[in-house]
């Protein structure tokens, strides 16, 4: 099998923001894995248990415990490590502590983003940097079609209001300091923002999560509580969107400005299901379990929410490579791994890496020559 990302990260100094997170750890991960030289800067994680100290990956990469908040201490690093590529995942990210701490949300995710980047700006070195933001970013209107990347910013609630904000934020600079019109005369940085879907698989313990709910549940026999069964969301596996992060940070670092600006990075259409029937495909798959619907539930949390990936289908030669139920499968196995067989669980979370690699290079997609 061909080295994916045409070897762009072997030997090359990659800063992580939000690295001991579930997608941070996946990232993490996949990156060491492809020999790259990994510098982490997050808090402690949040959960006990959780991915980053199961799969023992502070002893992989230089893992420094900071708050994006903390300008000083992040211009330190940067200014120390000189990281060339940057990936912005540092944030608060779930939609209901935003409701009970909207203050830390805005403050993590607005000014954690304005931090970041002045700390690319005061450092010459970077030359990519992918911020992540989320599909939730996008003004929801509830209609049936995919946002695409040149729709308004918005957000209901204010976890979806802050990552339209770092949206504009990343646009700002991009505009004003890393204009692609200034590569290589005044700057020689790469600026994107990436935007994914409701990203699922092993080794989420975040609270208030479907896939973290459902596993708890069943592990303890208990039954499933769901708060919006008829919610509608773009469901991915992890490595659907990481592929995506990744295949973009080659690009942008070997090619320049072609590919700066927004991507999206989502499921097929026919792969968007809603919460109560991914529930029981869950039940279905792990060969137990029931569920009840929460009667309570007074937050708002959008019903439909679809993205175009047609952009990054076309420019970057990206698919999804897994349908919704392979998907919940993998996601499955990987805790039923974790629970019941125990299973040494960095290794488990590389030969998933290897398996996905191999079937999008089974499917043509160009990130894997």
């Amino acid at each position: 099998m061909s080295k994916p990302f045409k070897n762009t990260y072997e030997n090359i100094r990659i800063l992580i923001t939000g690295h001991t997170g579930f997608k941070g750890s996946w990232l993490t991960t996949w990156l060491t894995y492809l020999g790259a030289d990994v510098i982490g800067y997050a808090l402690k994680p949040s959960t006990e248990p959780n991915m980053f100290e199961k799969l023992g990956l502070g002893k992989k990469i230089t893992n420094i415990i900071g708050d994006v908040r903390d300008e000083k201490h992040l211009n330190k690093v940067f200014t120390k490590y000189q990281p060339e590529i940057v990936f912005h995942l540092a944030a608060q990210p779930l939609v209901k502590q935003s409701y009970e701490e909207p203050k830390l949300t805005y403050e993590t995710n607005v000014m954690g983003t304005v931090n970041l980047l002045e700390a690319v700006r005061t450092n010459g070195n970077v030359k990519s940097v992918v911020n992540i933001t989320s599909d939730k970013c996008y003004e929801n209107k509830e209609w049936v079609y995919g946002y695409r990347e040149n729709d308004p910013m918005g957000g209901y609630d204010p976890y979806s209001s802050s990552k339209g904000c770092s949206e504009l934020i990343t646009s700002a600079y991009r505009n004003s300091f890393f204009n692609p019109d200034n590569y290589g005369k005044i700057h020689n940085t790469v600026l994107a923002t990436v935007r994914a879907g409701n990203v699922i698989g092993g080794g989420d313990w975040s609270k208030d999560r479907i896939i973290t709910d459902c596993i708890n549940a069943l592990n303890n026999n208990e039954t499933i509580c769901i708060r919006n069964p008829k919610a509608t969301r773009p469901w991915q596996h992890v490595l659907e969107p990481l592929s995506g992060y990744l295949w973009l940070g080659a690009l942008m670092y070997n090619h320049g400005v072609e590919y700066s600006g927004a991507w999206n990075f989502g499921p097929k259409e026919e792969d968007i299901n809603t919460v109560e029937s991914m529930v029981k495909k869950i039940n279905k798959f792990w060969g137990t379990g029931d569920y009840t619907v929460e009667k309570d539930n007074q937050q708002h949390e959008a019903e439909l929410l679809k993205l175009d990936i047609s952009k990054s289908n076309y420019y970057l030669n990206w698919k999804p490579v897994y349908a919704f139920d392979d998907a919940l499968k993998i996601t499955l196995d990987w805790y039923r791994n974790y629970y019941i067989t125990e299973r040494d669980m960095l290794a488990q979370t590389i030969e998933q890496i290897n398996n996905y690699t191999k079937q999008a290079e089974e499917n043509g997609l160009k990130w894997t020559d």
